[in-house]
């Protein structure tokens, strides 16, 4: 099972350092929401956890502790499945997160949906905020996550929208 993680964890460091970003974009944005970037690093410790029936055999399990510092302050538990080939340099994750903290001086937890492949080295990332998972005052929250690995470092940058604070 190691294996499958270390195919995910292979995946997530090529994508980083590809130089690989994402965006959204929503060119009707209503006047009162404001749209900003977060910026900071992380620490995660992934537990392989295992499965119930052989039948499962061939993906990975996990389940991920974060301490996310910077612009977003707080921490999340991330939910993770795995399945790849380390030797052809293919694997695929799906992973759902959810982040409780402060997000430049607002309050609350939110979701973010991972949603990986890599296909003999080509990556694809794809993590964004659940729509409606924002509570208190990230509530209406939306936007996109970026994860960046230098030199063994964990850092994001996360364009989000916001409704403007009361």
């Amino acid at each position: 099972m190691r294996q499958f993680f270390t195919a995910a964890a292979i995946m997530v460091v090529a994508l980083a350092s590809s130089g690989f970003t994402q965006s959204s974009s929503n060119a009707s944005q209503k006047e009162s929401l404001v749209t900003t970037h977060a910026r900071g690093t992380f620490e995660i410790q992934m537990t392989p956890q295992p499965f119930d029936d052989k039948a499962d055999e061939g993906l990975g399990r996990f389940i991920g502790v974060k301490q996310i510092h910077g612009d977003l302050e707080g921490t999340s538990k991330v939910h993770m499945l795995t399945a790849g080939d380390p030797k052809k340099g293919s694997a695929g994750y799906v992973a759902m997160e959810k982040v409780t903290g402060t997000l430049n001086g607002r309050s609350g937890s939110f979701i973010l949906q991972h949603s990986a492949t890599m296909t003999r080295g080509a990556q694809h990332l794809v993590i964004t905020v659940v729509p409606d998972s924002g509570t208190d005052q990230l509530t209406g929250l939306s936007g996109t996550f970026t994860i960046i690995i230098a030199d063994g470092k964990h850092s994001y940058d996360f364009e989000y929208t916001l409704p403007k604070a009361p």
